[in-house]
């Protein structure tokens, strides 16, 4: 018996030992994957975060660019595209506008300017909510009273 037993000690170990061994091995490297992982997700954020101001300046800088490169060839300079607002936000921007300049009173084109989107759309927000916004004065000016100017009620 003692013969026996020191055989089974000494036999290399069988199949079942050595999947156990892979298996183990498998999921020692699965974790380092999955922590690299992290560590690369990590520092894109941060490099993304690093670059953004510069993007921005580049961009910048590439519109100055292109309006000048249209004044030396002679052609009108390139308008910026409107500013597309989404619901509810072109009245928000609208009133911090008017409540910035409490003393002036704007047309509907000058506010149109001042957020860079198209005339219509201010004018059209005012005809149909404009009105009823306790906040805005709404000052009639011209010929019959057709044309109005706004101003935040003081």
């Amino acid at each position: 018996m003692q013969i026996m037993t020191t055989m089974r000690k000494e036999s290399a170990p069988d199949k079942f030992d050595l999947y156990i061994l892979n298996i183990d091995d498998f999921k020692v490297l699965n974790q380092q994957k999955n922590e690299l992982k992290e560590k690369i997700a990590e520092l894109q954020v941060q490099f993304e975060e690093s670059i953004r101001p510069y993007e921005t300046e580049l961009n910048a800088i590439i519109k100055k660019l292109e309006s000048n490169l249209s004044k030396m060839e002679g052609a009108p300079a390139a308008k910026p595209a409107p500013a597309k607002f989404g619901r509810g936000k072109l009245g928000i921007s609208i009133k911090t506008l008017l409540q910035a300049n409490p003393d002036k009173a704007f047309k509907p084109r000058e506010i149109a300017a001042a957020l860079q989107t198209k005339g219509t759309a201010v004018s059209l927000w005012f005809n149909k909510y404009g009105n009823q916004d306790a906040e805005i004065e709404r000052i009639p000016v011209g010929e019959g009273g057709k044309r109005f100017i706004y101003q935040i009620k003081k």
